[in-house]
């Protein structure tokens, strides 16, 4: 009988522990790191995953493992490493961590998939061919067995629907065996994606500029160096980055390597795929994102984890993916603050695989028209290597940019006349329109004139807007949806009226205009169905006259080439904005939103509505250009210590009772400025400051009071040290009231 191994192995749980737990190993496999495993936790049992084996620990009587799930780990030592880094500078428990890194379908009990191989038994090699004469559809089955083993993929695809049938009659004649192995995903790849894309390789491949040319060999010799820096690639809208991201890799791949694209919005991810299988016609290349069905994103996942994927895009997520041969890491639009997550496991995608670019000793590109503050940065540090694309190809010109003032016009619906009649120019000579409102909805206020009542969320006490469609207002907050009475609540009035305006009344009102022409809005309410974004951009890049409306859906990556007039609405809301990113956003809003004109052969031209037309920031972006204007913002943030050349974190705070929220920030606070106090090399004046508590600039959310408390340092080492001894006293704090809180390292939202 085998000897079985007594030894403790360490896991973690999907909880919201700050440690790791400790059991006893009795069964006869040893145990690998990275492996799933059931244990007990209290009467129920559970999922963890092993993280140390061979430990001694401190627990005088530990339960035992019951059983293990996986035969291989689900995670390497590398991307283990990544994973241990990013809960410690996140603050964020490791077994939450390491559980968000799996696809959804493996953070329960359930196994790695497997997949079943047919092939001829050694009777049928023995058999008589003309015993099965008579049945032509066994005999054309088990002559295919006796050539090749096959799955149920490649069944399918020779034999047709009838494969199980005619399988259940060979295995009743003992013509045929099965085994089972582990699924990696390339027979559902295969099945799933219908090889047509050697029909779709460009058959004039695209000349590179002097000026991409000149960009792509820099970024190829940067890789090829042992410890290249990140490269940042700033290339202007239209100028071809993709282009170049492309024949960057080309190394890459030809040496067998993986590459990992990440995308902030999956509105970009299908055009991405295109024009990489485009470029790519041989390759493996999948995506990964929330919009996948849970089947999909396991089997493209095991195909990453085992090497058969070439290249995978995906949405920040995907930076978690286990990749056997992961060889270059690509972020488009790295400057977009949709790669920080903003809810449960609170991390910055771009950061995050820039650290694993470093772990792992590969090289990553980053590239925007945009580039963030931290970006420009570390440029200013020497710790990025800066690439350049300053002209779009061929005769394409950047768009015209131009202020209009609208203290002095009539506006229809946010929209002047002047920039109407423009509209219809561009229309009547068959070119295509943008308008950009980042706000949809039909409208923002829905009020009585006769007493003053407005739509209020009373879960989150802030208005809610008015969406015409649905005849409903919506909290954009908290989601809470009413139907709208035809009186009003407090008064009575029939009289009910709207202020503002969403991209909703817009689409109403060009409608109205413009009966004949196809007005298109792309906002999260007109494309929450699957695959309706896709289809309205088919619409447009059919190149026919429309009328395009939208919010930051439409500002990232989409290429239009009859696209010539866009109109910027309302962006006065922006300039005058409490947060000190506000000017930094705006900049690259209207630059991402700019750059959609003109990308064909037709210069374009960009209307920026504002009553606000001498303010510094639009000017200094007409006059002086992106670049330049975020260096002047980055200026003003050396001033103040702000972030990139300060650091920042946020304890949040949500409770049932406000008074129970600030008490316990308050409490916190005091203990951390003692904290403070008794450190000598902490005395200095700035060296950390902590601004709070205060309530949040939304102080309620779905009928829960929120605050926060923020800690501000010169360095973030400093930073990193008063949150560890804040961690320490809020797990030791007991949470009445319905407390919970959670710390935000690096925060870009301070809603």
């Amino acid at each position: 009988m085998a000897k079985k191994h007594n030894q403790v192995v360490r896991v973690a749980i999907q909880r919201p522990l700050y440690k790791l737990l400790d059991y006893t190993w009795d069964l006869l496999t040893p145990p690998d790191i990275g492996c799933r495993i059931k244990v007990p936790l209290g009467n129920t049992q559970i999922t963890a995953i092993i993280v140390e084996t061979n430990v001694e620990s401190n627990v005088a009587q530990l339960k035992s493992v019951i059983s293990c799930i996986d035969s291989q780990p689900l995670f390497d030592e590398h991307m283990l490493s990544i994973l241990k880094w990013a809960s410690r500078y996140y603050f964020y428990p490791i077994g939450e961590v390491l559980f968000h890194a799996l696809p959804v379908a493996l953070r329960k009990e359930r196994q790695l998939p497997k997949l079943s191989l047919w092939s001829a038994s050694a009777y049928a090699h023995d058999l008589d061919d003309s015993e099965l004469k008579r049945s032509p559809k066994q005999y054309a089955l088990l002559q295919l067995l006796k050539a090749k083993e096959c799955d149920q993929h490649e069944l399918r695809k020779a034999i047709g629907n009838n494969w199980k049938n005619l399988l259940r009659q060979l295995e009743k004649k003992k013509l045929i065996s099965r085994r089972e192995v582990n699924d990696t995903g390339l027979s559902y790849w295969q099945e799933a994606h219908n090889q047509k894309d050697a029909e779709t390789l460009a058959k004039h491949p695209i000349q590179l500029t002097q000026e991409q040319q000149r960009c792509v060999t820099a970024i190829r010799d940067a890789f090829q160096k042992k410890n290249c820096k990140p490269v940042l690639l700033h290339g202007i809208t239209g100028s071809g980055k993709t282009e170049v991201y492309l024949r960057s890799i080309e190394p890459t791949i030809e040496a067998g390597k993986q590459v990992l694209v990440l995308v902030p919005e999956i509105g970009l991810t299908p055009q991405l795929l295109f024009r990489f299988k485009e470029h790519f016609p041989q390759l493996k290349i999948v995506s990964l994102h929330s919009g996948l069905n849970p089947k999909q994103r396991l089997q493209n996942w095991l195909g990453a984890k085992s090497g058969i994927i070439d290249i995978v895009i995906g949405t920040r997520s995907a930076v978690f993916t286990q990749m056997k041969k992961l060889g270059a890491i690509i972020i488009d639009e790295e400057h977009d603050p949709s790669f920080k997550q903003q809810e449960g496991f609170l991390y910055q995608g771009r950061d995050v695989a820039i650290k694993r670019a470093h772990q792992l000793a590969i090289p990553i590109l980053l590239g925007s028209a945009t580039p963030s503050l931290e970006s420009l940065y570390n440029i200013e540090q020497q710790g990025y290597l800066y690439l350049r694309l300053g002209n779009r190809p061929g005769k394409r010109l950047l768009p015209q940019m131009s202020i209009q003032d609208t203290r002095q016009l009539t506006l229809e619906a946010g929209i002047s006349s002047l920039l109407m009649k423009e509209i219809r120019q561009h229309i009547e000579n068959n070119q295509q329109v943008m308008l950009f409102l980042n706000r949809r909805g039909f409208a923002p206020v829905l009020m009585c004139p006769s007493c003053g009542w407005h739509a209020v969320c009373h879960q989150c006490d802030i208005g809610m807007t008015y969406h015409a469609t649905a005849r409903k207002i919506i909290c954009h907050h908290c989601g809470l949806e009413e139907k709208v009475k035809p009186v009003c609540p407090d008064c009575g009035s029939n009289r009910l009226t709207t202020q503002g305006q969403g991209t909703e009344r817009i689409e109403q009102v060009l409608m109205t205009h413009f009966p004949h022409t196809p007005v298109i809005r792309i906002d999260r309410d007109s494309t929450s169905r699957k695959g309706s974004l896709e289809k309205k951009l088919e619409i447009v890049q059919a190149g026919d006259p429309v009328i395009l409306i939208g919010t930051q859906m439409l500002t990232k990556g989409h290429d239009f080439p009859n696209l010539t007039l866009v109109g910027i609405l309302d962006i006065d809301q922006s300039l005058f904005s409490m947060d000190f990113r506000a000017q930094e956003r705006l900049a690259q809003q209207i630059i991402q939103v700019a750059g959609r004109a003109g990308r064909g052969d037709i210069k374009g031209r960009v209307v920026l509505q504002s009553s606000q037309p001498e303010h510094p920031l639009l000017l200094n972006i007409l006059s002086l250009g992106y670049y330049q204007t975020a260096l002047n913002i980055l200026n003003e943030r050396k001033l103040w210590s702000y972030p990139p050349y300060g650091a920042q974190a946020l304890i949040r705070v949500s409770c049932n009772r406000a008074e129970a929220g600030y008490n316990f920030l308050s409490k916190l606070q005091e203990a951390l400025r003692g904290f403070s106090m008794q450190r000598e090399e902490y005395q200095e004046q700035n060296q950390i400051t902590l601004l709070g508590p205060i309530p949040s600039p939304l102080a309620k959310k779905a009928n829960r009071y929120r605050f926060q408390l923020l800690l501000s340092a010169t360095q973030r080492g400093i930073l990193h040290y008063f949150l560890r001894e804040a961690l320490v006293l809020l797990l030791s704090y007991k949470k009445t009231g319905g407390i919970r809180w959670a710390i935000d390292v690096d925060p870009s939202d301070f809603l």
